[in-house]
C-alpha cells in the first residue's frame, strides 16, 4: 500500500464533479483539514515578493502552527513544513501519474525476514552522506533515541500509538492498577548494529509499514538539541536534516525555509526558498495570491468559490482526499434536561441517540452545495471514500447494516424521514410542543470552531439546523492553537473536525479512537466515561474469542483495534474494521458531514509541485517559469 495513483483517485471523488490530481496542481480553499489527520489554519499582511533572482515562493497554507517538533505535531500545516525541514527512512514522491513511497536518508527500502515467532525484522542502512544541516552526520542511533521518544509515555505523544506494532511498545505502557507503569526502563525493539545500521522488529508484517517510515513521528531528531524544550520554536535551535532549514520565524506571520546545502540530495533540490506565511484569513490569502505576493494559498472566501472557479480555471484547484469533516461531540458533557434521572449505562445510551438524532437533523447535501461549495461529498460514515477492500470495492460503500451506504442516508430524498426519525427519538428525552414543532428543555450547546469562514459558516448551518426544533447552540471560535488544545483536553461539548489519513489504510481513520490516543478528543474511554459499560462487541465469527456484552469502551473497541493491528489475513482484518467502526458510530460521538475535497489556489508557473491525497504539498522540486 505504498503507491496511490491518480486515476484511483478520481473514480473515487467522480461524483464530486471535476477535479485534478496534476503533479504542479492540487487543492484546499474550504476548511483545511486536520493531519491524520487534524485541520490547518494567523497574521499575515501583504508581503514583499521573494528576493529578485532567487527560485523562491510564498505560500500560505495556514495559522501559526501548534507544534513543528516532529513527534508532538499532529496536524496537516506542521506535517507539512517538517517534510521540508527533516528526512527519515521514507518520503513520498511522484512517479508519473502516481504518488509513490521511496527511499529517503535510508539507501533502500527492505523487506522483512520473518522469524519464527511471528514477528519480522527489517534492518537499513543509512546513507553515508546523510548529515544534520550543522554537518553532523546522521546516525542509526538518532532513529533509536527519536523512536523511543515519539513512542514512551514520557513525552505523551498524541501518536505515539503509530508505534504499537513495533515490538517492546506494549511493555512501555504497561501500568499497573493503580495506573503507574510498570517497565519504566523498557524500549522498542529498534537497535543501532552500528552507525549505519538500523535493525527493528514488528509484531507481524503489516502492509502499510513503510508509508509509515514517511510519517512525521518516525523522523529523526537529535537527542541533544532536544534537551531544551524550546527547541523546534526558534530556527537558532532548530537543528534538522532535511532539505531545508529554517532560518526565520516571525511568529503569526512567517516561517522561512531555504534550501539546506548540508542535504544529501541537496543538487536536486530546485527551489531554494519557501516562506510559508501564517494566516487564517481567506480574504487576505485570496489578495496576496491575486496581486502575485504568494504563490499558493489553501484557503479562500467560501463566497468566493463560485467565482474563482470561473476566473482561474488553471490555478483554482479541486482535488481529492482521504479524509472525513466531521461534528465530534465529548461523550463526557450532559445532552439530558435537567429533570432526567437517567444514570450510569441508561444515561450513557440515551445520550448517544440524541447524538445519532441530531446527526439527522443535517442536511448534509445542503452543505456541500450551498455552504462548502468545493466539490465535497455528503458523508454517511466516518472512515472516507477513497480507502478500498481486499476485493477492490471501496470500505465507505461496505459500512454499516442499512440498505444505504453507511450510518446515513444522505440521499436528498431521504431528508424529511432523517428529519421526522429525529424528532421521535427525541421525543423520548425532551419536551416537545406540538404546536410550534420545538423542544423545550433541550440543554444549550456551545459548538467550537477555530478561526475561519468556512467552518463558522458550516457552524452557522449546524445551528440553524438545530434551532428549528427548538435547541439552542452558541458558537464560539477559538484561534487554531487554543482550539486545538481544547479539543485535546475535552473542554467543550461539541466541535467541529476533521481527519486525513495519515496513510493509506482504513486503521489510520480508526485507532486514533482507542482510549489512550492523544487524538481522541471525543474522550471515549476517558474520565467519567471509562467505566461506562454500555458497549459489546463479537468477533468469534471471524475466530477470534473477543466476544464482550455490556462492557467498556477498553474491553471492546481497544481490543478489536488491538485484534487488527496483528491480524494478516487482509479479509478478515477488515472485517474487524467494519465491527469497530459499527462500534464507533453507535456512540453517536462522531456525526460525519462530508469527505474532503482539496481546494487550494497555487500560480500557474509554479512547476513541479505536487500534494497528495493524504494532505502533504512538497515544494522541493519546484521552479517558477
Amino acid at each position: 500500500m505504498s503507491k496511490l495513483t491518480r486515476r484511483n483517485f478520481l473514480r473515487a471523488f467522480g461524483a464530486a464533479g471535476a477535479m485534478s490530481l496534476a503533479a504542479c496542481s492540487g487543492g484546499n480553499a474550504e476548511p483545511a483539514a486536520d493531519e491524520g489527520g487534524e485541520e490547518t489554519e494567523e497574521g499575515g499582511e501583504e508581503t514583499a515578493e521573494p528576493e529578485a533572482g532567487a527560485n523562491a515562493i510564498a505560500v500560505c497554507l495556514s495559522s501559526e502552527p501548534d507544534t513543528i517538533d516532529p513527534a508532538l505535531n499532529s496536524a496537516v500545516d506542521g506535517a507539512t513544513m517538517i517534510s521540508h525541514f527533516f528526512a527519515g527512512l521514507a518520503k513520498w514522491n511522484m512517479e508519473g501519474d502516481a504518488f509513490v513511497i521511496q527511499p529517503d536518508a535510508a539507501t533502500e527500502l527492505t523487506e522483512p525476514v520473518m522469524n519464527d515467532d511471528g514477528t519480522c525484522t527489517y534492518t537499513y542502512t543509512i546513507r553515508d552522506d546523510a548529515q544534520w544541516n550543522d554537518g553532523t552526520p546522521l546516525t542509526a542511533e538518532d532513529f533509536v533515541f527519536s523512536w523511543n521518544r515519539a513512542a514512551g509515555p514520557a513525552l505523551g505523544a498524541d501518536y505515539n500509538y503509530m508505534f504499537e506494532n513495533v515490538v517492546g511498545y506494549a511493555e512501555m505502557w504497561e501500568t499497573n492498577d493503580a495506573e503507574e507503569f510498570v517497565n519504566p526502563d523498557a524500549t522498542l525493539a529498534v537497535t543501532a548494529v552500528d552507525d549505519k545500521t538500523l535493525e527493528v522488529t514488528l509484531t507481524n508484517y503489516i502492509a502499510y509499514w513503510n508509508e509509515l517510515l514517511a510519517f512525521p513521528a518516525f523522523l529523526p531528531v537529535r537527542a541533544d538539541i532536544v534537551e531544551n524544550e524550546g527547541w523546534a520554536t526558534d530556527p537558532s535551535t532548530y537543528v534538522s536534516n532535511g532539505a531545508y532549514n529554517m532560518t526565520g520565524w516571525e511568529h503569526n506571520s512567517v516561517i522561512t525555509a531555504e534550501k539546506n546545502p548540508n542535504f544529501y540530495d541537496a543538487d536536486l533540490i530546485t527551489m531554494d526558498k519557501v516562506e510559508f506565511y501564517l494566516s487564517d484569513d481567506a480574504n487576505n490569502m485570496l489578495s496576496n495570491f491575486q496581486n502575485g505576493t504568494w504563490q499558493l494559498i489553501d484557503d479562500v472566501p467560501t463566497n468566493e468559490i463560485a467565482s474563482l472557479k470561473e476566473q482561474y480555471p488553471d490555478e483554482f484547484v479541486i482535488a481529492g482526499q482521504i479524509g472525513t469533516y466531521y461534528v465530534g461531540w465529548n461523550v463526557n458533557e450532559n445532552l439530558l434536561p435537567a429533570t432526567s434521572t437517567l444514570e450510569g449505562v441508561e444515561r450513557e445510551n440515551a445520550q448517544a441517540e440524541i447524538r445519532n438524532a441530531i446527526g439527522l437533523l443535517y442536511d448534509r447535501n445542503y452543505i456541500v452545495e450551498s455552504v462548502a461549495q468545493g466539490g465535497q461529498v455528503p458523508a454517511s460514515s466516518f472512515v472516507s471514500m477513497g480507502l478500498t477492500e481486499p476485493d477492490g470495492s471501496e470500505f465507505y460503500q461496505n459500512a454499516g447494516d442499512n440498505d444505504y451506504p453507511g450510518y446515513y442516508d444522505v440521499a436528498p430524498e431521504a431528508l424529511q424521514a432523517n428529519f421526522d426519525a429525529a424528532v421521535e427519538t427525541l421525543k423520548k428525552y425532551y419536551t416537545y410542543d406540538e404546536a410550534s414543532g420545538m423542544f423545550t428543555d433541550a440543554p444549550t450547546l456551545t459548538y467550537l470552531y477555530n478561526t475561519n469562514e468556512g467552518h463558522k459558516a458550516i457552524g452557522e448551518y449546524l445551528q440553524s439546523a438545530m434551532a428549528q426544533v427548538g435547541i439552542t447552540m452558541n458558537l464560539e471560535n477559538q484561534e487554531w492553537n487554543t482550539f486545538l488544545q481544547t479539543r485535546k483536553a475535552g473542554d467543550y461539548s461539541v466541535a467541529r473536525n476533521g481527519w486525513l489519513c495519515d496513510y493509506n489504510d482504513p486503521i489510520s481513520m480508526l485507532d486514533m479512537w482507542i482510549t489512550g490516543s492523544g487524538n481522541n478528543d471525543c474522550q471515549l474511554g476517558k474520565g467519567d466515561h471509562a467505566t461506562v459499560a454500555a458497549y459489546s462487541i463479537d468477533c468469534t465469527d471471524l475466530g477470534y474469542d473477543l466476544k464482550a456484552e455490556n462492557a467498556t469502551w477498553a474491553d471492546t473497541y481497544d481490543k478489536v483495534i488491538a485484534i487488527v493491528k496483528t491480524e494478516t489475513d487482509n479479509e478478515k482484518r477488515f472485517a474487524l474494521m467494519h465491527k469497530a467502526e459499527d462500534l464507533l458510530m453507535q456512540t453517536g460521538a462522531i456525526c460525519p458531514i462530508y469527505y474532503y475535497t482539496d481546494l487550494y489556489m497555487v500560480d500557474s508557473n509554479l512547476q513541479g509541485f505536487f500534494s497528495t491525497p493524504l494532505g502533504g504539498k512538497y515544494f522541493h522540486y519546484c521552479t517558477m517559469a
